[in-house]
């Protein structure tokens, strides 16, 4: 580095052309490393001053200030995480716990109900917690009806607690007299029962 102004950039020439006698030496080899051992020493002391100054204001204790490079046995986000809490914890970032339980309701309505009411109602929307269930006959849908309270209290106790909230159930719907994509209206309803 050039300290004597003469825009020179060697340091062959640094006692040379300004008269100053006082240049100082640039250090090289070991010099230099004594000299920066010497300055991170220094900055070294300086932190540990500013650290303890800092300790004595809060009035803590150096461990508090220290940085944490392990878990220890406590318990720890960085922590290895079992399978299942991982899933619940993506399931509810996702938001796709509804869709789950409703898979979970369809998949598992014979288990939940029991075979004798699968064999005649089966889901068909889960909507708000609220269940629709397709009867096969309208005895079966007012059998639903009645028993709603006890439909949603298995529910709940399988599926877990607030899972549903209210069961609706229908009967079969009127048989349609269309055929194909198309239709062009006819001559109405006529007496096919009989």
């Amino acid at each position: 580095m050039n300290t004597n102004g003469t825009g020179s950039g060697g340091t062959g020439d640094a006692g040379r052309g300004s008269g100053d006698d006082a240049d100082p030496v640039v250090p090289r080899g070991a010099d230099l490393a004594r000299e920066a051992l010497a300055a991170a020493r220094a900055k070294n002391a300086a932190n540990r001053k500013d650290r303890a100054t800092l300790i004595q204001r809060n009035g803590g204790s150096a461990r508090s200030l220290r940085r944490r490079r392990w878990s220890g046995s406590g318990a720890d986000p960085r922590d290895p995480q079992t399978l299942g809490s991982a899933l619940q914890k993506f399931v509810q970032a996702s938001g796709a716990g509804a869709d789950l339980v409703k898979a979970q309701l369809f998949a598992r309505w014979a288990e939940i109900v029991g075979p004798g009411i699968a064999d005649h109602c089966e889901p068909s929307q889960f909507v708000d917690r609220v269940v629709t269930v397709q009867c096969t006959s309208t005895a079966w849908a007012a059998q639903i009806r009645l028993m709603a309270p006890q439909v949603v209290r298995t529910i709940n106790e399988a599926l877990g607690h607030g899972t549903v909230t209210r069961v609706h159930a229908i009967g079969p719907t009127a048989p349609s007299w269309k055929f194909g994509p198309r239709h062009v209206s006819g001559r109405g309803p006529r007496d096919t029962y009989g």
